[in-house]
């Protein structure tokens, strides 16, 4: 079982918002996470990321792989 850490999308047409998740793969873009790591609002001025570094941590030690976007949204969380 491969697990990902990468973005849900919420919110509403035209409004989105995303959550940062861990779940497998396989698992469809909406479906359910094994757990809640964060998120990320794009439709604030500045974009409103909000990390969880701890659970990251953890699920990269365990051998999640993160996503492009997500990898990116850590980085900038840490600034």
């Amino acid at each position: 079982m491969a697990i990902k850490l990468r973005l849900t999308r919420m919110g509403t047409k035209k409004h989105p918002f995303y959550r940062i998740v861990a779940m497998d793969s396989a698992t469809r873009r909406d479906g359910r996470p094994l757990e809640y790591l964060g998120h990320y609002n794009p439709m604030t001025n500045p974009a409103e990321v909000k990390v969880d570094a701890e659970k990251v941590k953890k699920w990269l030690d365990l051998g999640a792989e993160a996503s492009d976007t997500v990898k990116s949204l850590i980085k900038n969380a840490g600034k």
